[in-house]
Formats: structure tokens, sequence, C-alpha cells
């Protein structure tokens, strides 16, 4: 009994010494991050809109009619500046009807600029900033990493998919609808 009186004694000396404990602040939940549904092969294009260099807009639709060949890259990218060149050279070997190659760059208009100034391609190119449900992402890179490409046929539903620089040769018998 003495030990309770002295326990006692203590909480009341501490409580009126230091004073009441602050109750605990609640913490508002933490607001969800926002994901982009990633599209598969057999899913049609999700609408997609970014500015071209000269910040005009593209929607990705407008391309319908003909496959698009989508090659996300990045001026800071080596193995992405590596591919660029066979890139170019399957762009230029299209005919009217083709395969269209269009740039999906997550840079800045100033990187990509400079880039393109070393390295020219005639295929147009859109510029994206890296974020959690960036084009990238949406177009099914959901690990965000580069080279990524994804070819798409004249309806607008995406074929293939692909992580990583192609191979010497290889785009042209991947870019097959």
């Amino acid at each position: 009994m003495a030990a309770a009186i002295a326990a006692l004694l203590g909480l009341v000396v501490g409580v009126s010494y230091f004073g009441v404990p602050p109750a605990p602040v609640a913490q508002p939940p933490k607001a969800a991050r926002p994901t982009a549904v990633s599209a598969r092969p057999g899913e049609t294009l999700p609408a997609i809109t970014l500015p071209d260099l000269d910040g005009h807009p593209v929607d990705l639709a407008t391309f319908r009619g003909r496959p698009l060949l989508i090659n996300v890259w990045a001026s800071w990218c080596g193995p992405c500046v590596e591919e660029m060149p066979a890139l170019q050279a399957f762009a230029a070997a299209q005919p009217a009807d083709g395969v269209q190659v269009l740039g999906l760059a997550i840079d800045t208009p100033e990187g990509v600029r400079e880039f393109l100034a070393r390295v020219p391609v005639s295929y147009p190119i859109v510029l994206e900033q890296p974020a959690p449900d960036d084009a990238s992402v949406k177009l099914g890179n959901a690990q965000g990493l580069l080279p990524y490409t994804v070819l798409v046929d004249a309806q607008g539903r995406i074929v293939k998919q692909k992580l990583g620089p192609f191979a010497h040769g290889e785009i042209e018998h991947w870019a097959q609808p």
C-alpha cells in the first residue's frame, strides 16, 4: 500500500511540476499521389496532349490513320542518345502511309534544343516533365526507365511496348504492326 501511495504522490508531483502532458496531435491524412493508369497492348492509346518545342499542343490522337512509334527519351539518357540516329534513319525510310515516329522527350525545351542542334531528327518531338502520372507512365512505362518505346496501330490501339534501347537493326522488325 505504501508503494501505491508513493506512486500516486509521484504522479501528482510530476503533473504539478511538468504540467499535463499534451494530447497527441492528429496528423491529417496524406493526400494520395496521383497515379496514372498504364496502358497495355490491345488497349486504346490514352488521351495525351503535349507541347512541341514551340509550345504548341500536340494531341497524339491526330496521328491515327497510320502506325505510330512513340519513343520516350531524354537528352541526358546515354542509351536514348545512341539509338536516335537509328530512329531517324527508320523514320526517314518510311513511306507516306508508313510508321510515323514521334519523340517524347522527358526533358526541358533547352536540353532538347541543344541536343537536336548536335543530332538533328526530322520527326516530331513533344515534351513532358517527369511525374508519377506523366505520359510515359500512361503509355505503360510503370518503371519510369528510358528509353521506352510504344507501337500504336493505325486504329489507335497499342500493339507493343519496349523498355530499353533497340539493338542494331531491331527497329525495322520490331515496328511491324
